[in-house]
């Protein structure tokens, strides 16, 4: 096994390379678009960006790499030759193997980049056991940012997660401590930059967002906080399968890109972590870097939204606890979002089968349907798919 990238050597390169400095210059940097055979260099140039991720002073690339749904391995390796810098991956994904391959691909060039992963464990032994396992998988001696998975509000974050945390900072194992955060993100952000114990935020953002979602993220960086955005494609559907009656409903030429530029025009996210899994999505995403948002783009997402409006969740909150039968309506919805939207069916059932309660009810049994989405999902035909093809 090759030896693991030491935190000396990390600091050392990093410094040379400009990453860990906030005064490193923003010029953009232009790197070749090579193609996926290495027979050739191609003449593609593309502009790549860099925002510091606030306190921590890390210099990342505006588009980075959201590693979830990673199978192929040359994926990440060439991202890294092109430039992006920030990889985000998680200890729960692929049950424990998208580590180790993020941690293979990276290999002796780990310590140019800024790496991300997550733990959703409850208490302290079992932050501490994802840690150690993180460490092995990444092959690393530390991780760049860790995260608490998926917190929604306050009450989901304890006293020992965040002692934990620190612990794990103070003994070199993390360099910053952060949340990720799939809804909530206008409560628990004023919390986080009042409790003054986190360095990032990792939160839902896009176009299909609430405006008080941009008064957060303003909030965070005011606060200090450094903000990565995740579920920036609103859906993430690229392409679909001849005859899926729902892929192709939402799949629309050019949405995923504007969707993408749209993030990446706010100065106040550092970086976005959008799903990569082969070139033509590399390539693709990379352009966000060096187009500007545009009229056109905005015309596109307009029509997009109007197209997922009924099939797409916000995750607004809105619609907690409007379930007579206790369904967790906006978790279920996330499922097919994994399946329909990323072509995930695997990840989709896996998530599902996770939530206790919509195995045990399905949503045909009820007569009228309780929960009232207010952007025009239509809940209780999504729901009852989702039962339909997950249980």
């Amino acid at each position: 096994m090759p030896s693991r990238t030491s935190r000396r050597e990390f600091l050392a390169a990093g410094v040379s390379a400009g990453l860990l400095s906030p005064l490193a210059s923003a010029t953009p940097v232009v790197g070749a678009l090579k193609p996926p055979s290495g027979d050739s260099p191609s003449d593609s140039k593309v502009a790549l960006s860099y925002r510091t991720l606030g306190r921590t002073g890390l210099r990342v690339t505006t588009v980075g790499f959201g590693c979830m749904i990673t199978s192929d391995p040359s994926v990440i390796e060439r991202a890294v030759d092109l430039g992006i810098n920030y990889f985000d991956t998680a200890r729960s994904y692929q049950h424990g193997n998208n580590e180790r391959m993020v941690g293979a691909a990276l290999g002796a060039k780990r310590k140019q980049v800024v790496l991300s992963t997550k733990t959703h464990a409850p208490d302290r032994a079992g932050m501490m056991q994802h840690l150690e396992q993180s460490l092995r998988e990444l092959n690393t001696d530390y991780i760049d940012i860790w995260y608490l998975h998926g917190r929604s509000s306050p009450a989901d974050i304890s006293d020992e997660h965040i002692e934990v945390q620190q612990l794990a900072k103070q003994q070199g194992k993390i360099r910053f401590a952060g949340v990720s955060t799939h809804s909530g993100q206008p409560q628990l952000i004023p919390w986080m930059v009042e409790k003054k114990a986190f360095d990032v935020v990792l939160a839902a953002y896009n176009f299909t967002m609430d405006p008080a979602m941009n008064q957060a993220v303003e909030t965070a960086v005011k606060g200090g906080l450094g903000v990565v955005a995740m579920k920036v494609m609103a859906g993430g559907t690229r392409s679909h399968k001849p005859g899926d009656p729902i892929a192709g409903k939402l799949a629309q030429p050019g949405a995923m890109l504007a969707a993408l530029k749209w993030v990446v025009k706010n100065p106040n996210v550092s970086t976005t972590i959008p799903s990569i899994t082969d070139m033509d999505q590399l390539d693709e995403n990379l352009k966000a870097m060096d187009h500007v948002y545009t009229s056109a783009d905005a015309a596109i997402l307009s029509a997009h939204l109007e197209r997922i409006r009924p099939y797409y969740c916000r995750t607004c909150g809105v619609c907690n606890d409007m379930c007579q039968k206790g369904l967790p309506v906006a978790d279920v919805l996330r499922c097919l979002t994994y399946s329909e939207g990323y072509g995930q069916f695997a990840l989709g059932r896996e998530r599902y089968l996770e939530l206790a309660q919509p195995t045990a009810i399905r949503c045909t049994d009820c007569a009228d349907c309780t929960v009232n989405c207010p952007h025009g999902v239509h809940v209780a035909s999504r729901m009852a798919r989702a039962q339909e093809i997950f249980a």
